[in-house]
């Protein structure tokens, strides 16, 4: 298993990062650089969660999404994947802090390949930086 921590600090504020991420409309695939088009797709969506396939040809995941509305923290529950197959996931927890939020990604990964093996090796080395940098632009990060 590998678990990769990271934060970043955003411009906008909890209930709009809680908004940012909790947006399943069409918009979705051009506001999030790790999203095409091709590979986005909502199962099904309530009020407090969603199912959805998202990411590219070459790194796809079929996750569902909770939250609380009035919440502070978005779990998202890997239910297959290209690389790494069902298990894992994504934590995102939001704090306010200096008019903006800071946002703390926990991503775990259950690989299921041999090449999902070799990349969560990889993971806690290189996911950092790349990661944080795909969600500066849609989180509005500093």
């Amino acid at each position: 298993m590998a678990v990769v921590r990271f934060h970043l600090v955003s411009q906008l504020g909890p209930k709009d990062v809680l908004g940012v991420l909790t947006d399943f409309g069409p918009s979705r695939a051009q506001a999030w650089p790790t999203i095409d088009a091709d590979h986005f797709e909502v199962h099904d969506l309530g009020d407090t969660w969603a199912e959805v396939t998202e990411g590219t040809a070459a790194a796809w995941e079929r996750a569902r999404y909770e939250w609380e509305p009035s919440g502070d923290t978005v779990v998202v529950t890997t239910l297959d994947s290209k690389l790494f197959g069902a298990g894992g996931g994504w934590v995102f927890r939001m704090t306010p802090e200096d008019g903006g939020t800071r946002v703390d990604v926990e991503l775990t990964r259950e690989p299921s390949t041999v090449k999902g093996k070799m990349l969560a090796v990889l993971l806690p080395l290189v996911a950092p930086q790349s990661l944080r940098k795909s969600f500066a632009g849609p989180l509005q990060a500093k």
